[in-house]
Formats: C-alpha cells, structure tokens, sequence
C-alpha cells in the first residue's frame, strides 16, 4: 500500500526558503536539491499532448489526469492552482523515502519538528541511501525504524510560486480509481492542515479521496474501472482489518504488566501471526495478488503505527461530512476550524457524536 501526503515536509521547507523560513543547510539542503530538481524537469501537460513524442499510453493517463483534476475543482471544490497541471518523470519508483520509527515495544511514533508545518513523525529524503543511512542509525540508538518510498507528496499549497506539485511517473501509470484518489488525497492537504498531527491531516485526506473517487467512478468512470476498483477497495478494506486487529492487540500488549522479555515474545508470535493471516487472504481471497508483499516484509511497529494515521479518524471525518450536508464548502470549512483548535480540542469535537 502506498502511503500517501505529507512526505513533502522536507519539499516544505524548500517552499518556505522564499519566505526565510528555513535554513539551507543539513537536511533542508537535501531537500531545495531534490524538489527544484522534480520541479526543474516538470513540463506542462498540454504541451506534452501536443508533443507527438509522447507515447501514447502517457498521453492517454495524461488526459485523464487533466479530466480528474478538472472533477476535483469543479465537484469537490478542491483548490483551482498548477498543481497536477504539469508532469515530471524522475526516473525513480519513488518521489521521497520516508524514515518512521517507534520504540521496540511502543506503538508510538518518534517526531521530528520543522519551520511552518511543526512536529511530524516522518523524515522524508530524496535519496534511499541517505534514508537507510538515517534507519540505521536510529536502529543502532535502539529505535525500531524503517523505511518506504512514498509516491507522492503534497506542499500545501507552498510551493504554489514554482509552478504548484507535478504530476509524476512513480502514480501517473496507475488504474484510474487509483490515480483520482491519489490527486484528491493530495490536494486536500492543501485545503486543511493541524500543526503537529498527522493522524488528523492524513485522515482528513483519507476521506476526501474516499468520497471523491465514489464520486468520480459513480458519474466519470471507463469500462471496467469500478470493477477493478472494487476488488482493490476489498483487498485495502482486508488489509485495514489485518493491521488494526494487530495493532490493537500490540497496544494491549505493550500496556500490560507483562514483563519486557515476555513483551518481546509476545510481540514476535503476533507479528508472525500477521504475516501468516496475510499468506492465506492472499492466496484465499485475492487471487495471489502480491501487491502488500513489501508493506508485511517490514511490518512491524513503525509500519503499523503509520498505517493508523492514515485511517483511525477516517471515520470521524465521514460522518462530519454527513453532518455538513454533503456540502464540501462546509465540511472543509469546518476542518479548517478544527485544524485550528488546540490538539485535544480537536480530537474531542472530531470524535463527538452528533
């Protein structure tokens, strides 16, 4: 599963640079490297459907790029700016590598904090070897830590003065419900942002893509695409049902009196246990689709943890859009409102019932 958004906390802070809000050296270095250069090689979609070199099958998820991005301006009210206006091939199967890491009997994310969008818990690169290099040194402190490549990211809107986020060759290839729900999730991060939690901005675009790509297949869809859309809707709704019954038992876990050494035993047998159930859906249910094979090869702590801030409010949102009347306008208005709350504020008037 691709983990979408806010992988471009780095490309962020590359937006601020014009704004004096970040310092060029170290990592935020790496970063005005690595997005000017996705933006440096961006050209514009038009000019690349009129150009009769294009091939074909790029010309054709071009346009149907352009088609999405028209539906999410004018029926989701998403922001109308130049991003997913243009394309940039990095000749690379990721935009960034993201390092995620947690205690090795802890569910909770280690944090990194920066200039305009606060503490995350990620650190995006543009280069693996440099992620691995931060995965290791973290694993030699004694963190539990990983790495995944992130196809996509959204600046916020920030880097809107450059030309706005590209389209890019690590997504523009994928299924059509797959590629609408990837432009909505994106820019909904620019429609509402909290400093400081991710779970809450990841949920928040989780929904809208949701919504969104229903939307979208419902009035917009080609032969065969809701189908194919459905049947990796079941496999990503078998996946949730997985990782958040092992989650939620590794959360027991690591609150009881057990002993440290019967923790780590414990912890063992269920993430096997994982894997194991993932085997038989895999091979039951899904055909032996192999699509998740690399999210269970480094399932663990950081991998579940980042998997809950991308779904364990997606629920809470659902239900606050039913409440604003389906109307997007409002719904996003009240994100925004909530975004601005103090963080235990937010959670409370998010999870209130009706």
């Amino acid at each position: 599963m691709a983990f979408w958004g806010g992988a471009g906390v780095a490309a962020l802070c590359v937006a601020a640079l014009g704004l004096g809000g970040c310092s060029t050296a170290g990592y935020y270095a790496q970063a005005a490297r690595g997005h000017l250069d996705l933006l440096a090689r961006a050209r514009p979609v038009p000019e690349l459907l009129a150009d009769g070199s294009t091939p074909e099958a790029l010309r054709r998820q071009l346009a149907l790029s352009q088609r999405i991005r028209d539906f999410a301006v004018a029926e989701l009210h998403l922001p109308d700016n130049r991003s997913y206006r243009s394309y940039t091939d990095l000749g690379r199967t990721a935009a960034v590598w993201n390092v995620v890491a947690t205690p090795e009997l802890s569910l909770k994310l280690k944090t990194w904090c920066f200039p305009v969008v606060g503490c995350i818990g990620y650190r995006g690169y543009y280069d693996r070897a440099a992620a691995d290099a931060l995965a290791a040194q973290l694993q030699a402190e004694g963190w539990e830590a990983t790495v995944y490549g992130v196809p996509a990211y959204s600046t916020l809107g920030w880097s809107e003065w450059l030309g706005g986020d590209p389209l890019l060759n690590t997504f523009i290839g994928w299924p059509e419900g797959e590629l609408a729900r990837m432009v909505f999730h994106e820019l909904a991060h620019q429609v509402a942002y909290a400093d400081d939690d991710t779970a809450f901005n990841e949920s928040f675009a989780t929904a809208v893509e949701r919504i969104g790509s229903e939307r979208w297949l419902n009035e917009h869809a080609a032969p065969g695409a809701r189908e194919a859309y459905a049947a990796q809707g079941q496999r990503r709704t078998d996946f949730r049902a997985l990782t958040q019954a092992a989650r939620a038992d590794l959360q027991a876990l690591y609150a009881s009196t057990a002993s440290d050494a019967d923790k780590r035993a414990a912890k063992a047998e269920r993430l096997a246990r994982l894997r194991a159930d993932y085997e038989v859906i895999k091979r039951e249910r899904w055909g032996g689709f192999t699509g998740y094979d690399a999210w269970f090869a480094r399932a663990g702590n950081p991998s579940l943890a980042v998997q809950g801030a991308y779904n364990d409010l997606v629920p809470q949102f659902l239900r606050l859009y039913e409440r604003q009347g389906r109307s997007f306008p409002r719904f996003y208005d009240e994100v925004r409102r909530l975004a601005a709350l103090p963080m235990a504020e937010r959670r409370a008037a998010l999870q209130a019932e009706p």
